[in-house]
């Protein structure tokens, strides 16, 4: 079960208007630092976010199901189910051995799929698969909330940038 103070945070950005993607982003945010904090590991960071996720929709946050070219029938259809578990009034507890039996699987990973690398190689990767037009849309949106001195001083970084690499 997620920590009380996550789904206040959600709820709240919800009421802000903010995205579900964003929403469901503190329970991922919460995943990692369960595993900094050594509760339990992942296999990758991709494993770390769906187990995020997947708490996400069973707290309640309207994140949809993947499309069905985007994941396994499988994945589907257990986003699916965490979703139906969140809509629905009657939460039974979840079953001790089950849960039990997780986190003893959980425990037995590493700690390394919320270290700063492999989420930076995670962002990089998936960064790479949407392609250029959807990185300078984002871009776009994210100079509207930056303002004109954050803008100049990201404008002066990405110029460094461009010259370092030039030189390297």
């Amino acid at each position: 079960m997620p920590e009380e103070e996550v789904i206040e945070r959600a709820h709240k950005d919800a009421e802000e208007g903010k995205s579900t993607s964003t929403q469901a982003g503190e329970f991922i945010r919460e995943e990692m630092h369960h595993i900094r904090e050594g509760k339990h590991g992942a296999r990758s960071p991709q494993q770390a976010i769906a187990i995020g996720l997947s708490k996400a929709r069973r707290a309640g946050v309207d994140l949809k199901a993947p499309k069905p070219r985007k994941a396994t029938p499988q994945v589907r259809k257990q986003a699916e189910r965490d979703l139906q578990k969140g809509k629905s009034s009657s939460q039974r507890p979840p079953s001790a051995v089950r849960s039990r039996a997780t986190l003893n699987a959980l425990k037995q990973e590493g700690h390394s799929a919320a270290s700063p690398r492999s989420l930076a190689g995670h962002a990089h990767r998936a960064a790479q698969k949407r392609g250029k037009q959807s990185l300078r849309n984002a871009a776009r949106r994210a100079v509207k909330t930056k303002g004109s001195p954050a803008l100049r001083r990201a404008g002066q970084k990405a110029a460094r940038t461009r010259a370092r690499n030039r030189m390297a």
